[in-house]
């Protein structure tokens, strides 16, 4: 009766144990698929998103927005919706695919993108710019540096245009060419968590 009774609690042990096991798979594999899929936490480490976003800032980006992509190849496997003019996206920096850039949509494919004088115009017409700020920044003969003044250049299909809220301090589609939406990882929706920043917390990204 005792070694049944030993074998009764030695089940129940590993029972107990593969329970535990089997829960803490389920939820690495749920975590995994939310990450990859649903929504990604993100650390502001420039100021090029100033004011929008401050360095220290951790974000969390909607990725289903914009569609279920297949992981490392970033076929579209799934369309929900495209990026939108003034949309702040996470995505794949071009020229080095190690790396994740954060930046606001300007352009769409077939805009014609303008910059005269730091006013921005889509396709003749001068955009709502109510995020772009220009900073301190030295300017070049013959008074304008290309910041100031780009383009105009058409943004082919499959792309999009993307600059950085703090203008004169943010390495964007203004020097390096334009993004292709495969390399849209998804939409900037709020700052869940700011230090030192922390009266931020929660705040809802525009």
């Amino acid at each position: 009766m005792k070694e049944k009774a030993a074998q009764d609690t030695t089940l129940k042990k590993k029972s107990v144990l593969r329970e535990y096991a089997e829960a803490a798979v389920i939820a690495v594999i749920l975590a995994l698929f939310i990450r990859t899929f649903v929504v990604q936490a993100f650390k502001i480490p420039s100021g090029s998103m100033e004011p929008t976003l401050l360095v220290g800032d951790h974000i969390l980006v909607n990725k289903f927005i914009y569609g279920v992509k297949i992981p490392w190849i970033r076929k579209t496997l799934i369309p929900v919706s495209s990026p939108r003019h003034g949309d702040v996206v996470v995505f794949i920096y071009p020229l080095d695919k190690s790396k994740d850039f954060i930046k606001r949509v300007i352009g769409l494919p077939g805009d014609r993108i303008e910059i005269v004088d730091r006013t921005i115009y889509i396709n003749g017409k001068p955009f709502d710019d109510k995020y772009g700020y220009y900073g301190p920044g030295q300017r070049s003969a013959p008074g304008y540096t290309r910041k100031d003044h780009f383009g105009p250049v058409t943004v082919p299909e499959g792309h999009v245009f993307v600059m950085g809220d703090n203008r004169n301090h943010s390495y964007d589609s203004r020097f390096w060419g334009f993004v292709p939406l495969s390399a849209v990882k998804g939409k900037a929706f709020i700052i869940y968590w700011s230090w030192p920043h922390w009266k931020r917390f929660l705040h809802v990204i525009h």
